[in-house]
């Protein structure tokens, strides 16, 4: 069964950081699910409408049973996704995966965007272990679940126990015939045996009764051809590296020295396709008037900046000052 999970706000009525130097924590709860065997795809749009110089942009994943009253921290997450900036050393795409009570990073470096505009992130974790991560639509990287975490796959320790496993039995089922016979412990050497003529005397092997539930065959101490066979319950209970049982809440938790970011337009789905028509008609529909709203807003800006250079001019003219220095203005980018 597919699941697909929508928490949409539209362009201007997304979240947004209000205050400077703060944390922030909130979360929404749904239908909880299980994405094994599953494609998942989480997918959202973040802009640092402010100039942000030290802040987190990223969403977390969380299980079910998360205290949503009590978010912090602290609070257990599966997969934590999305742009980090802190200063001129730290602007990065973070994507961290919760895997055997530990949280594992990407080792591979992935810059994040630095500007002003709204941006579509998305992250797809496939059951094959493979994974992708884009940024406005475009591939920026990609690869191996186990090799870019530094993890090995419960699949894989699974094969490696069965073929294990294939091993011993082929070494039992070659002691099959001796395990079931013992040495007749009463047994002594014939009075007319010649050890240099016959070679060394050995007590002759006795076959083993069948053996009987209760009951232990006459003459035997230890059942030695039974062997208890412990199973490994480890693997039954774990999932893999790209699996997570319990999925109930998104959410964010965070922390900003400097405030404005918009987050928006989040996606939980199974199917790329989905969440790539999702990112055309939300992220796509909207960037072109984003930036030309930007433009317009820069002239006007500009213009005001020229009418209160040229007024100054004036006053200083009048004023009979000597001394006048223009002022050249220019819109600040990150």
């Amino acid at each position: 069964m597919s699941f697909l999970i929508l928490h949409e706000c539209f362009l201007f009525e997304g979240l947004q950081t209000t205050q400077n130097g703060r944390f922030y924590a909130i979360s929404a709860r749904f239908k909880p699910f299980s994405n094994k065997g599953k494609t998942l795809v989480i997918q959202y749009t973040v802009k640092h409408e402010q100039k942000m110089d030290c802040g987190g942009g990223y969403i977390k994943v969380f299980p079910a049973d998360v205290d949503q009253k009590n978010l912090n921290g602290k609070s257990q997450y599966y997969i934590m996704f999305g742009p980090d900036i802190c200063g001129f050393d730290i602007k990065q795409v973070h994507v961290i995966l919760h895997f055997k009570n530990q949280y594992h990073s990407n080792k591979k470096p992935i810059r994040c965007k630095v500007d002003g505009f709204t941006h579509l992130y998305t992250l797809i974790l496939r059951p094959d272990l493979t994974y992708e991560v884009k940024i406005d639509g475009q591939a920026i990287e990609s690869g191996s679940i186990e090799y870019d975490w530094n993890l090995t796959s419960l699949k894989k320790m699974e094969k490696s126990l069965a073929e294990s496993k294939d091993r011993e039995q082929g070494r039992e089922d070659k002691l099959q015939d001796w395990e079931k016979h013992f040495l007749d412990a009463g047994a002594s050497k014939p009075s007319d045996w010649n050890s240099e003529l016959d070679g060394d005397w050995q007590a002759p092997m006795l076959q083993k009764p069948p053996y009987q539930d209760g009951l232990k065959p006459e003459g035997i101490e230890k059942d030695v051809w039974l062997h208890q066979k412990m199973k490994n319950t480890n693997y039954l209970t774990e999932y893999d590296l790209s699996e997570f049982e319990n999925i109930g809440a998104i959410g964010l938790e965070l922390w900003q020295v400097r405030s404005g970011t918009i987050f928006d337009n989040f996606l939980i789905t199974d199917d790329e396709e989905y969440a790539e028509n999702f990112g055309k008609a939300t992220w796509v529909e909207t960037k072109g008037p984003e930036r030309e709203m930007d433009d317009v807003q820069a002239k006007e800006e500009l213009k005001r900046a020229r009418e209160e250079d040229e007024e100054e001019l004036l006053m200083d003219k009048f004023d009979g000052n000597e001394n006048v220095f223009k002022r050249f203005h220019r819109r600040n980018e990150l």
